[in-house]
């Protein structure tokens, strides 16, 4: 028992390892809780439900947040509100790309949960590699942080000058890759990732993945691809990787209940990038400090980013306030798997 209790106080990269024990069994519980009760039985979720499910993510990250402010600190738990709030700021576009990826492949709204759900163990796997990796290159080499900062300030500015693009998925790499290095069936197979059929050339019994699991490896990409900005960024904020980890976790997990919510009217969003773009590039400039001392108040860094994205959120509302809705189920949806 007390060899049990000395490991718990011990340290993991610089936290005590009861503090990652537990935000593991947080997660695990929450996991259980979405698959095992909530969704045990699959249905369409609407968005009073994605918006219900929100909030209650939401509510687990603040008590986290406060529990590491108690343990740790009021600037430890400003950190963590700060790295969640920028985590699902700039992850927020991603939720727009995964809309345009189901509406390409028509994967029907009742199996989008299934897709998100098992999509999050990867998020989980690849944040922590992620993460670790940014953490020891910034112990290593501090003036990787300047890197870090360019990098992010040039990632804003250039999406200024792409604001208005649609994500072009037939074109795209990964969905060409799966398309003509794998057999994709052309059509759902209820909830199955994959599949036995005939081979068409041989006539041997063989596994083929559906458009299910296109999408999953297709939304898995798009997350890595979207972490290379937003991991960055929370490193702005703080180099203690329980921190930038956690927060970018809980902030994956709320974006994921609210995704049906924000789905059902993505149209009406198109000025937040704009927001997301202005984040980016002032992140990247308080990050590009660091290395020079010059530290920004991180009260201040949560205040400025709340303010604007919440005026790119209601600029989008009120500029689109006569417009029809046009959600991820109603938009085009082909479904284009040819070989």
């Amino acid at each position: 028992m007390e060899s049990l209790l000395g490991a718990l106080m011990g340290d993991f990269l610089g936290t005590p390892v009861y503090f990652w024990v537990a935000f593991i069994a947080i997660v695990i519980a929450l996991l259980v809780f979405d698959l095992g009760i909530l969704h045990r039985d699959e249905h369409e979720i609407g968005a009073r439900e994605s918006l219900t499910l929100y909030g209650f993510y939401v509510a687990i990250a603040l008590a986290f947040g406060g529990f590491v402010w108690w343990q740790r600190g009021a600037e430890a738990g400003l950190e963590f509100y700060t790295g969640y709030l920028i985590e699902q700021s700039l992850a927020m576009d991603n939720m727009f790309v995964i809309a345009t990826i189901f509406g390409f492949l028509a994967i029907p709204r009742i199996y989008q949960h299934r897709v998100l759900f098992w999509g999050i163990l990867g998020v989980i796997a690849f944040r922590a590699i992620l993460i670790g990796l940014g953490a020891a290159l910034v112990n290593e080499f501090n003036w990787i942080l300047f890197g870090f900062g360019a990098f992010l300030v040039f990632t804003g500015i250039r999406m200024f000058g792409h604001k208005d693009e649609t994500p072009d998925i037939e074109n795209n790499p990964v969905f060409k890759f799966l398309t003509k290095r794998f057999r994709v069936t052309k059509e759902l197979h209820g909830r199955n990732f994959t599949v036995k059929q005939p081979d068409p050339k041989t006539g041997k019994i063989v596994t083929w993945l559906t458009p299910l699991a296109v999408a999953l490896i297709m939304v898995e990409v798009v997350d890595l691809i979207f972490a290379v900005d937003s991991v960055p960024a929370v490193f702005a904020v703080t180099q203690d990787t329980f921190i930038v980890y956690t927060s970018n976790i809980f902030a994956i997990l709320g974006l994921r209940a609210l995704y049906f919510a924000l789905a059902a009217a993505m149209s009406r969003f198109r000025y937040l990038q704009v927001s997301l773009a202005i984040i980016l590039v002032l992140v990247g400039i308080k990050i590009f400090l660091v290395p020079l001392h010059i530290h920004i108040d991180t009260l201040l860094s949560l205040i400025v980013t709340l303010t604007i994205l919440a005026g790119g959120v209601i600029f989008s509302l009120w500029k689109t306030r006569n417009e029809t809705d046009i959600g991820a189920e109603q938009a085009p949806q082909t479904g284009r798997l040819e070989p």
